[in-house]
């Protein structure tokens, strides 16, 4: 029995890690396809679709599923997808920012409202939580790219504001409206981004115990999970 247990273990941990990254490869292939829709097909004139390409590839997404997302902007041309921000209070009371693509708001909207509700949270109108944040444009680039000296004097000469040295990455942070052309410099030495997002950012972050944390974990995964759930922020320390 034991042996049956820990196989039946094994299979839900990967079924689990099966289906989350198949939820990723989901968000990205919207993104690319989005953003080859909104403009040239060509990552080389698409700033948006190069770092949606980008993104996929640093997720590990096959090639084909990539080629997919972009000729799925020429057959669903009819379907007009929306960026849509829901703003809310979480478990513990914490500010949350929620950022969908989707095709049917009401659907999304629903969704949301009732995750939020299942946490004992709640959706606000605009502008309740998100002034607890701030946007800017986060670049993320792998440590093997390049060494911490060169990317720093990099990122300062294209114009970023902010380098931040994380575990396994570096973070360069923008002014949200000019997160492209700081990223077009630094691309004329480094071909591999992890991400190049609008994120919100809090302005002062709360430290929850840790009951608190695994609600709010619990919580954006859940979130998460939804296939119109792009980001998620929140202003909690886990």
């Amino acid at each position: 029995m034991a042996g049956h247990s820990h196989w039946a273990g094994i299979k839900h941990k990967k079924g689990k890690a099966d289906k989350q990254r198949a939820a990723i490869f989901s968000k990205l292939s919207r993104e690319i396809t989005v953003a080859a829709k909104l403009g040239d097909k060509n990552p080389d004139m698409n700033s948006r679709l190069r770092s949606a390409i980008q993104a996929a590839r640093s997720a590990n997404m096959p090639k084909d599923n990539i080629e997919r997302a972009i000729d799925k902007s020429s057959i669903a041309a009819d379907s007009n997808f929306e960026s849509i921000r829901y703003e809310g209070f979480g478990p513990a009371k914490t500010a949350v920012v929620v950022v969908t693509l989707t095709d049917n708001k009401n659907r999304t909207a629903s969704n949301i409202r009732t995750i939020f509700q299942k946490y004992g949270g709640g959706l606000g109108t605009q502008g309740s939580a998100s002034h607890n944040f701030l946007q800017k444009g986060i670049i993320k680039v792998d440590k093997k790219e390049m060494n911490e000296d060169r990317i720093f004097e990099l990122a300062t000469d294209a114009g970023a504001n902010d380098f931040i040295y994380q575990d396994e990455y570096y973070e360069i942070h923008t002014n949200k409206d000019e997160i492209y052309d700081v990223k077009n410099i630094m691309e004329k030495e480094i071909s591999n981004f992890i991400s190049t997002e609008i994120e919100w950012v809090p302005i002062n972050k709360i430290k929850l115990n840790q009951e608190d944390k695994e609600k709010i974990l619990k919580f954006i995964e859940f979130l998460d999970e939804d296939d119109d759930v792009q980001n998620v922020f929140t202003n909690a320390v886990y």
